[in-house]
């Protein structure tokens, strides 16, 4: 079997995953991580010596001079296209962390890049691999829950997340495009990949724009689908510092002959305040959790990586001589698309006021 080689543009609060991924990956003779890029120059330095890479701070430079066979892009929203057009240019497989982008023109160039360049484009739609929402999608595929009729979806983050960790462009963003995008893809993808038709919105403003992030505290749509379906989404990022976890989320879909619920973030592992901790601690072991293997080596486990290495896994079977069309159900570049089309058109919607057609 191919080993992919593959570069990590991003390398911060989440790309930190994706060098976990590709250094364990390494160990198991699946993929070789041969370099990573990031403006931030210590940050860059710092992981470096932990993983072990070429470092970089021009993507272009990184694709020139080495020969790789895939990159992941886990950069700020809308950074991504410019870096998927390069990777396209240069030849390489491509997965981007969600949104693929902020617009539905720049999503399509993406698409249309990849498809003329014959690489692949995978979006990191993590929700999809989470052992619960798979065992969702199993009974309603096998029609459990009769014809699909509404839904509520709510994911939430602690106000860290924009405050602390994303000030710079957390204004530039929300928390639909953050968080919601999350979870439109995955009713789309419990739904067969329904698409959306129509979306309304309200934004609320206050807390964030007090502490100099300007930007929406929370964003609630509703969207209605083409199999008839209509959702609620319930998306934030203020809870406040004491809440138990970085991320709250939940999902119920309930249909003509049944309902399924599944709150993914209070799972049971629940730790009592430790040291500096203001209380108590739940946390989500589903997404990602550590281990150690029998030579000493830090291994993560969980969907957090489970989606991260399914595109490794792929690249190696276009490497060995296998086709986009030999890879199965994975989010691709049109998920992508139909998920920011959604997500723009709320923002249509907080800013006019109006019900949106799609």
């Amino acid at each position: 079997m191919a080993q992919a080689r593959v570069g990590v543009v991003g390398v911060g609060t989440f790309g930190i995953n994706h060098l976990r991924c590709f250094r364990q990956l390494g160990y198991w003779g699946v993929a070789k991580l041969v370099a990573a890029c990031d403006v931030n120059e210590p940050v860059l330095e710092e992981r470096r010596q932990e993983f072990e890479f070429n470092p970089y701070t021009s993507v272009e430079e990184m694709l020139n001079n080495e020969q790789l066979d895939a990159i992941t892009v886990v950069t700020p929203d809308p950074l991504h296209k410019d870096i998927v057009l390069a990777g396209a240019e240069a030849g390489v497989h491509i997965l981007s962390e969600k949104p693929l982008d902020v617009t539905v023109d720049g999503c399509q160039e993406m698409i249309d890049a990849c498809e003329r360049a014959g690489v692949l484009l995978m979006v990191d739609f993590h929700k999809r691999y989470d052992e619960y929402h798979i065992a969702m999608k199993q009974k309603i595929d096998a029609g459990d829950l009769g014809k699909i009729q509404y839904g509520f979806c709510h994911m939430e983050d602690k106000i860290v997340v924009p405050r602390d960790w994303f000030p710079n462009w957390a204004p530039n963003s929300s928390s639909a495009w953050f968080l919601g995008i999350h979870f439109v893809d995955l009713t789309r993808f419990l739904m067969s990949g329904a698409n959306g038709t129509e979306v309304w919105a309200s934004g609320m403003k206050g807390k964030l724009a007090s502490l100099g992030v300007d930007t929406y505290d929370a964003v609630t749509f509703m969207v209605k689908f083409d199999n008839g379906a209509s959702v609620v989404y319930n998306t934030a990022w203020h809870l406040p510092d004491g809440f138990e976890a970085v991320v709250n989320q939940g999902i119920r879909l309930v249909g003509t002959d049944g309902l399924l619920e599944c709150d993914s973030q209070d799972r049971g592992t629940i730790t009592c305040c430790a040291g500096d901790s203001p209380g108590m601690q739940s946390h989500n072991k589903s997404f990602l959790r550590e281990k150690y293997d029998k030579q000493g080596r830090q291994i993560f486990e969980g969907y957090g990586m489970d989606s991260i290495a399914d595109f490794a896994y792929n690249v190696n079977v276009l490497l060995d001589g296998g086709t986009i069309a030999d890879l199965g159900d994975f989010p691709s570049g049109e998920d992508g698309l139909q998920a920011t089309k959604i997500i723009a058109a709320v923002h249509e919607s907080v800013d006019t006021g109006k019900l949106v057609q799609l």
